[in-house]
């Protein structure tokens, strides 16, 4: 995301403590999701609030745990004039997702699942960008060994 060229760069922060890892880059600014606990729901519904303030009309959303998700992937999902384009690997959608702002207030309120639910319902509004890379997350030490 950092080299991706986009501008107005949010980290959502919830139950790790990455504010301090994340300071070397002064480009990104930090909000803490105190809700994390409810779900991802949460941390995308603090992301949309803070898009609507600014008065962004889309969010180009990912998540911080893919090491394989390539710049070129977030300039080609935030190049999409869709109300949602959602980055795919191989065919497999994945991270990360273009959400327009005619679209936010479709997304879930609570629960563990952001986009995805909006997605499958109504596809009709969502443009599958083919990328580079892989959507592979770091969850676990022995995830990382395989990134280093």
């Amino acid at each position: 995301m950092v080299n991706s060229g986009l501008t107005d760069l949010l980290v959502v922060t919830g139950s790790a403590p990455v504010e301090a890892v994340l300071a070397s880059w002064p480009q990104l600014e930090m909000l803490h999701n105190p809700d994390y606990e409810e779900g991802i729901s949460t941390s995308l519904r603090t992301a949309t609030n803070w898009a609507e303030r600014g008065g962004f009309d889309a969010l180009v959303v990912g998540l911080g745990d893919q090491p394989g998700v390539l710049s070129t992937a977030w300039r080609s999902v935030a190049a999409s004039s869709s109300p949602i384009a959602v980055a795919t690997y191989g065919g497999r959608a994945g991270n990360p997702v273009r959400l327009a702002s005619s679209v936010w207030p479709m997304l879930p309120d609570s629960g563990d699942e952001g986009a995805r639910v909006l997605m499958r319902t109504r596809p009709e509004l969502v443009e599958r960008v083919a990328c580079e890379g892989s959507p592979d997350d770091v969850d676990t030490v022995e995830d990382l060994g395989r990134w280093s």
